[in-house]
C-alpha cells in the first residue's frame, strides 16, 4: 500500500455537497483505504472571469492500485459527478487531482507527480499542511517551505 494525497475541488452544483459525495466514491475504490480528509476551504477560482468560488480539500488514502489505475478510478468519479472538460481551469462540478503518489515522482502523458503546480496553489498546500504539516516532497523540498513561498489566494477554511 501506497500513501497518496489527493487534491479535490468544486464550484458548481453545491460545491460541498459535491467534495462529500466524492469522498464517499473514493472510499469504494477498489484496493484502497480512505484514511482521512482536511477541512473544506472557500478559494477564488484561477482561470476565466466569473467563476463561483471554489470548495477545496485534500483526501490521504492507502492504495495498492498503480497511479494510472487509481487516475482511471477517479476520473471515472469525476465523470460520475457530471465533469466536462471544455474549459482548461473552467469551472466544473468535480475535480480530483493525484498531488503525491508515494515517494514516486511521475512523469506520464496523462499523469504529473508531484502534481505540477501544487507548489503555486494555497488551496493545495495548506489543506495537505493540515494533513501532514511536516511533510517532505520526493524531491526533498518541505511541505512548509512551499507554503512560505506561495503566492496568496484568498483561502477561507468552512
Amino acid at each position: 500500500m501506497e500513501r497518496v494525497y489527493i487534491g479535490l475541488g468544486s464550484n458548481l452544483s453545491e460545491p460541498q455537497r459535491q467534495l462529500r459525495s466524492a469522498l464517499t466514491a473514493m472510499d469504494k475504490i477498489p484496493s484502497s483505504c480512505l484514511l482521512r480528509c482536511s477541512s473544506f476551504y472557500s478559494s477564488t477560482p484561477i482561470g476565466p472571469s466569473g467563476q463561483p468560488d471554489y470548495v477545496n480539500a485534500v483526501a490521504e488514502l492507502n492504495t495498492s492500485l498503480s497511479p494510472i489505475e487509481l487516475l482511471d478510478q477517479l476520473q471515472s468519479i469525476e465523470a460520475a459527478h457530471g465533469r466536462e472538460r471544455s474549459v482548461r481551469w473552467g469551472a466544473r462540478t468535480l475535480d480530483l487531482d493525484i498531488l503525491l503518489f508515494g515517494e514516486r515522482q511521475i512523469d506520464d502523458v496523462r499523469l504529473q507527480v508531484p502534481h505540477p503546480r501544487m507548489a503555486e496553489r494555497n488551496f493545495v498546500l495548506l489543506p495537505l499542511a493540515e494533513l501532514e504539516p511536516q511533510l517532505q516532497l520526493p524531491n526533498g523540498d518541505p511541505l512548509q517551505q512551499l507554503l512560505q513561498n506561495c503566492p496568496q489566494n484568498r483561502l477561507n477554511k468552512i
